[in-house]
């Protein structure tokens, strides 16, 4: 049975105020669950869950699926959008902590090759 992976970090919602509030996430993957997809899990219980493929992509490049957008932002960071029928929510994150997630959930998981952006490139 492969552990669950957990890693906090933060994420900063994106609205229309001059400084963008941070907020701790949780990144969470449970091979056992899926082994496709990997959790942001905000506070108040809200959580996202979408394809760990789509998050890899969208660090190298615009990706989407469904009504998750992903992008990279500059060289350090990531957007993630998810619509829904009640609205468009934005988080923006630094990559390093997202990679290093990524790369412990590659470490446990079988389920294909790693092709993950180096960090220093």
């Amino acid at each position: 049975m492969p552990p669950v992976i957990h890693e906090q970090a933060e994420a900063w919602l994106v609205n229309d105020t001059p400084d963008l509030p941070a907020v701790p996430v949780d990144l969470l993957y449970d091979a056992d669950d899926d082994p496709r997809m990997v959790h942001v899990a905000f506070p108040g219980g809200i959580d996202w869950a979408f394809s760990r493929d789509l998050l890899e992509r969208g660090l190298r490049s615009p990706a989407e699926r469904g009504g998750i957008r992903v992008w990279p932002c500059g060289r350090t960071q990531l957007v993630v959008e998810l619509r829904s029928k009640e609205g468009v929510e934005v988080v923006q994150f630094d990559n390093a902590p997202l990679i290093r997630f990524l790369h412990r959930t590659h470490g446990e998981n079988t389920a294909g090759p790693a092709r993950m952006p180096r960090m220093d490139a």
